[in-house]
């Protein structure tokens, strides 16, 4: 009895080692991935599958395996639509996911792995013609950086330190008929119109200036500080949208003007950047492209580029002088369903109808 008691507790610490060590091996679970993306890119619809091999000798339950989106600074979950029995792939459905770069984090107990990729829209943007209805001329001296209707009057920002204005224009002659001008150590951009209230954006002094529609008294200023610049600016009734001369299209708060979610603007095969002038049309987001002749049709739910009307042309239709700059400036009539553009220092304001 006593060598069986001393057999046992010889025997016990390695009985507890193995158990141990069993336990230790069966923990250690690993995943291996593989996906269908190529060089990093994805389609909007397109089906991501990813395909993930299990490395462990612990069996474990799919519920525990999680995917999670990281989209424009938030993460949320990501459900996979089905599960391939036979090619072991989860697929994923990314036609209802903003357009830009994402990480995809793939969590089973504490291993994480991330799949970075850039997502593209699915179609090559239309090209559009467009006529012209009508040409309004003014002087040459309108470094124009945002133009809009308002109740069929035009509003105006024009750009430059020390020359910076908000100004109320009569379009058919071109008259100034009320003139708000900035400090000199501001360079105005684009302005936007909602509820009475004039909101204009100045190019690297993060801070944009709210005004009173009729009085053009100032009513309060906000800053903007997780954008780059301040660029062009629009509004669909409800929110803002303001571009910084990045592929990023910001979304403020009417409110406060706090940035609180933004999109990215891609094509079916790259990045646009050097969004300018914004116009909100339709339910879509017109803007110009900054050195580009011609105006993106912007889908501003996920960020892809439907259209391009190109308006090359028209710069060669005003007077050509050592100061004529590009094409920027759209403003929709909406009483006359018609687009005005013009550009920096451009002695004409074209009246556009586009052809679809």
């Amino acid at each position: 009895m006593k060598m069986i008691k001393t057999y046992i507790f010889r025997i016990l610490p390695i009985i507890i080692f193995t158990i141990i060590s069993c336990n230790e091996v069966d923990s250690k679970i690993n995943i291996s991935v593989s996906h269908n993306i190529i060089n990093g890119k994805i389609k909007l619809n397109d089906t991501l599958k990813i395909k993930i091999d299990f490395l462990a000798t612990k069996n474990f339950n799919d519920n525990d395996l999680l995917f999670d989106l990281k989209s424009n600074n938030i993460k949320y979950e990501l459900k996979p639509i089905d599960y391939d029995e036979t090619t072991k792939e989860y697929h994923f459905l990314l036609e209802k996911i903003s357009l830009g770069k994402k990480e995809l984090i793939i969590k089973l107990n504490d291993i994480n792995k991330r799949i970075n990729f850039t997502l593209l829209n699915d179609k090559a943007p239309k090209i559009y013609n467009y006529e012209i209805i009508n040409e309004f001329s003014r002087g040459l001296d309108s470094y124009t950086q945002g133009l809009e209707f308002y109740q069929d009057t035009l509003y105006e920002s024009l750009g430059r330190y020390g020359k910076s204005k908000l100004v109320k224009v009569d379009y058919k002659n071109g008259n100034k008929l009320k003139q708000y001008k900035l400090e000199s150590n501001y360079f105005a951009e684009g302005i936007t119109i909602l509820n009475n209230k004039v909101y204009q954006l100045t190019w690297k002094e993060k801070v944009g200036f709210v005004y009173d529609v009729n009085t053009f008294k100032k009513i309060r200023t906000f800053e903007y500080n997780k954008s780059l610049e301040g660029w062009g600016i629009c509004n669909d009734g409800t929110k803002l949208f303001k571009s910084d001369g990045t592929e990023k299209i910001w979304k403020l708060n009417t409110e406060n003007q706090e940035e609180e979610d933004y999109i990215e603007i891609y094509t079916n095969k790259n990045k646009v950047v050097g969004l300018n002038e914004l116009e909100w049309i339709d339910g879509k987001i017109y803007a110009n492209r900054y050195l580009f002749d011609g105006i993106a049709i912007i889908n501003p739910k996920n960020g892809g580029v439907e259209g391009v009307i190109n308006l090359s042309s028209l710069k060669n239709k005003v007077t050509q002088h050592d100061k004529l700059d590009v094409i920027n400036g759209i403003a929709y009539n909406k009483k006359r369903n018609s687009i005005f553009v013009t550009g920096k220092m451009w002695d004409k304001i074209f009246e556009i109808r586009i052809k679809k």
